[in-house]
């Protein structure tokens, strides 16, 4: 028996192809970051931010969608390949790995990108100065017409927080 034989032997290449799908789903969860309005990113921390105040116009649900890091499609397109390399043989085998992989990765998509969907809202603030400002963060602080807030930061990292 060859050494390449036993390396790609099909239970220890299966087993090998699992390990990362399961890796790549694990370190995927990692990379996740928050929208909301009481996390904090450790950058974020001991630098002074301003703030405005002002009053709620309005707040609509919204979803908000992260960016896929693709781990879905890999890990979903490794386990339908290994999955399908166990039906037949031959050829056989071969076109259900590939039909495996392709449908798996279809599956995986979605599952991430499901997965990346978290509920929001869209907050419409008329500041004192009179300008209007709508910010969309988690719906983890709920918001009615007529509260008063604050805007903390600027640019990028913004949030709107009670008063």
């Amino acid at each position: 028996m060859s050494s390449s034989f036993v390396l790609f032997h099909r239970p220890v290449f299966s087993l090998a192809l699992a390990g990362l799908a399961a890796s790549t789903l694990v370190l995927s969860g990692c990379a996740t970051r928050s929208s909301s309005a009481d996390v904090y990113r450790a950058g974020e921390t001991q630098v002074e931010q301003t703030f405005r105040t002002g009053v709620v116009e309005g707040v609509r649900g919204v979803t908000i969608q992260r960016d896929s890091m693709g781990a879905g499609v890999i890990a979903g397109g490794v386990i339908g390949g290994v999955a399908g390399s166990g039906v037949g043989d031959g050829r056989g085998a071969t076109i259900a790995s590939v039909l495996g992989a392709i449908g798996g990765a279809v599956v995986g998509q979605a599952i991430e990108e499901r997965a990346n969907q978290r509920p929001g809202f869209e907050i419409v603030v008329r500041l004192d100065s009179g300008e209007r400002r709508a910010i969309v963060q988690e719906s983890d602080v709920v918001f009615r017409p007529g509260d008063r807030v604050r805007i903390v930061g600027s640019g990028a990292a913004v949030r709107v927080v009670p008063y």
